[in-house]
């Protein structure tokens, strides 16, 4: 039984998937502090964010023509920040998730050039047998042609 490689790329995956999470938590206190991150970075999604949710909730409970209030801005923050943790952490998975797709991809590709390469190489041997075959044919049929041609001697 052959034992298959440590799987190296899927161990460095998790571990930026790890890291991914203290990353987003040091950005998420940076927007916190940086009034321009806050103002024109968190601020923006957090309240769509909210208008989304507040409106759908409020169609849901079947009102219909309610005005939504914008969160204040501190609060508007800790969302915006929470969000942009969040949406960092999830394109590091996907990114991941992608990068091991590819990776697998490139595997069975060359999996399956392997296998093409096979096969043409047993077609290009069976060429060849065949045509050692009907030459060997027919260089029987020419000593048997021979064979025949010559004079049986007469017993005595």
């Amino acid at each position: 039984m052959v034992v298959g490689a440590f799987p190296i790329a899927k161990l460095l995956y998790l571990g930026v998937r790890q890291m991914s999470k203290p990353v987003a938590n040091r950005i998420k206190a940076g927007a916190r502090r940086s009034e321009f991150f806050k103002n024109y970075i968190c601020l923006p999604p957090a309240q769509f964010y909210h208008w989304i949710e507040m409106r759908t909730k409020m169609r849901i409970m079947g009102f219909r023509g309610a005005t939504i209030k914008p969160l204040n801005e501190d609060a508007a923050a800790e969302l915006g920040a929470e969000l942009l943790g969040e949406a960092i952490i999830f394109l590091v998975g996907g990114g991941c998730m992608v990068l091991e797709y590819s990776r697998q991809a490139a595997n069975s590709r060359r999996k399956e050039e392997e296998l093409n390469e096979t096969l043409h190489s047993l077609q290009t041997q069976l060429a060849e047998l065949e045509l050692t075959t009907e030459t060997l044919s027919a260089q029987l049929r020419e000593v048997n042609r021979q064979l025949v041609s010559f004079p049986v001697p007469a017993k005595k």
